[in-house]
């Protein structure tokens, strides 16, 4: 019996929250069927920084990599699911308790997914990645990094420095995820991001399941 997969994605809808700034999420029919017309058919308006989406390192380097030029085994394959307590920051104390490995997949749940994504208002004082975790992070050769807000850095500190960081050392960011569902513990991850052509980001679709034989 195969595990059941978990999405850890979040719903895209009309007026959800979004970055302060950037832009607003609108989704219109623009042919109806109870209109008369022959099928149904959509617009939909957000930036590729909405929900759960990937950050490429084009966002803040302006030499950097586009979304399409994503490795794919970089979102495909064993991922940890680390647990962190502390209620506004990852920092390094608590990553050096989780004897990070180079090559990992790491995705950090914070008290972010149970609060944050309860609202369609913009929550500023949620949990983020501090410069000097970033930095931690990099030291340790961790390739993926996920957390469930929308940004790996905060809102007031360490927004710039802690992308800078990251994504100057080449490692991908996802970021929008909600792992409200899941425990701490390892699991096969899949994250595919739209193949938007030399975008600094893209929305993204993740699922989990437990790791094991299947």
């Amino acid at each position: 019996m195969t595990a059941a997969w978990i999405d850890i994605s979040v719903p895209i809808y009309t007026g959800m929250v979004h970055w302060p700034g950037n832009p607003a999420v609108r989704i219109e029919r623009t042919e109806d069927l109870s209109r008369g017309d022959a099928a149904n058919v959509s617009k939909l308006e957000l930036g590729v920084h909405t929900g759960t989406h990937m950050d490429a390192p084009r966002h803040f380097l302006a030499d950097g990599a586009g979304i399409d030029e994503l490795p794919l085994d970089a979102t495909i394959g064993p991922a940890r699911v680390i647990r962190i307590e502390h209620p506004q920051a990852i920092l390094p104390a608590e990553l050096e308790t989780h004897d990070l490995q180079a090559g990992e997949r790491v995705l950090f749940l914070t008290r972010n997914s149970g609060r944050c994504w309860k609202s369609d208002q913009f929550v500023e004082d949620f949990v983020y990645i501090s410069a000097a975790a970033a930095q931690f992070l990099v030291e340790r050769k961790v390739r993926t990094v996920g957390v469930d807000y929308l940004s790996v850095g905060g809102y007031v500190h360490d927004g710039v420095e802690t992308h800078r960081v990251l994504l100057g050392a080449g490692v991908w960011l996802i970021e929008g995820l909600n792992l409200s569902a899941v425990k701490p513990g390892v699991y096969e991850l899949v994250c595919l991001p739209l193949r938007v052509v030399g975008a600094d980001g893209a929305p993204a679709r993740a699922v989990l399941r437990l790791a094991g034989p299947f």
